[in-house]
């Protein structure tokens, strides 16, 4: 499990080194990540500079308390509340980076299709499929910021179960969108990607984990996104030759039926 996890770090690795064959490509999907990430910044600098105010405001209980025991109390809401917004907000990025730049983004899959071979004909969907894609982003980002809250509310490791929460659920969340392309182009069913899921808990979860700890890094989700593109285009291919689907072949629908046996010719025993 842990070489898979590694795998998965490994496979957004994977995705940097289409920097080397495709620099102009990649260097047009930083675009919409700065876009996204200036309109994240604008709501996430006034949440860390008002932390303080607000971690007062949810604990006037603790005004009594021995001065270290209210700061460290407080303290823990604080990191809980940025956590949960850094999980909120991790998905707020990654839907409208999808959104603004899916012809970029787009390009960058289709080119790292080309390049592994056998790319599916369709482009995996448009623009209002990256809309809603978009919006199931943010629904989802909304979820996990209120679970990395209750974690938080869990007496004495809640901040530390809230961050991994966080990141863990935020990067799970990520490694399944960013592979919905590959899945899209390929007319994959729920129970499908269900399955092709299944078979790499481990190497989605590293690929995931290594993306989201990647976005957290000051400036780091804008130099990111087109490489996690590109490597989540790679692991959607290793997921599916890992746990191979039963084929869908034309002859599956009614107006490609095999045709009928020949009647063998006639002869004594068949008058």
């Amino acid at each position: 499990m842990i070489a898979e996890f590694i795998d998965g770090v490994r496979t957004l690795l994977r995705g940097f080194g289409t920097w080397r064959r495709r620099p102009g490509l990649m260097a047009l999907g930083l675009v919409p990540g700065l876009i996204a990430a200036l309109v994240l910044l604008a709501g996430l600098v006034p949440l860390a500079l008002s932390l303080g105010p607000i971690s007062d405001g949810l604990t006037p209980f603790a005004d009594g308390w021995i001065p270290a025991w209210r700061t460290a109390l407080r303290a823990a809401v604080g990191i809980v509340i940025f956590a949960a917004a850094l999980a909120l907000a991790s998905a707020v990025f990654s839907a409208l980076a999808l959104t603004i730049g899916d012809p970029f983004y787009q390009r960058i899959w289709r080119a790292v299709e080309a390049d592994l071979g056998d790319a599916p004909p369709s482009d995996g969907g448009g623009f209002w499929m990256a809309v809603g894609e978009g919006l199931r982003l943010v629904v989802l980002g909304i979820l996990i910021a209120i679970v990395v809250l209750l974690l938080g509310l869990i007496p004495l490791v809640g901040g530390f179960l809230g961050a991994v929460g966080g990141v863990v659920l935020s990067g799970r969340m990520l490694a399944r969108e960013l592979t919905g392309r590959a899945f899209d182009a390929r007319d994959l069913t729920p129970a499908d990607r269900a399955l092709l899921f299944r078979g790499s808990r481990a190497r989605v979860l590293g690929f995931g984990v290594a993306t989201q700890l990647c976005f957290l890094i000051p400036g780091g989700a804008v130099a990111v996104m087109p490489a996690a593109v590109a490597g989540a285009t790679t692991l959607a291919r290793t997921m599916l030759e890992r746990s191979p689907l039963p084929q869908h072949s034309p002859q599956h629908s009614p107006q490609h039926s095999p045709a009928a046996p020949p009647l063998p010719p006639p002869g004594p025993g068949n008058a």
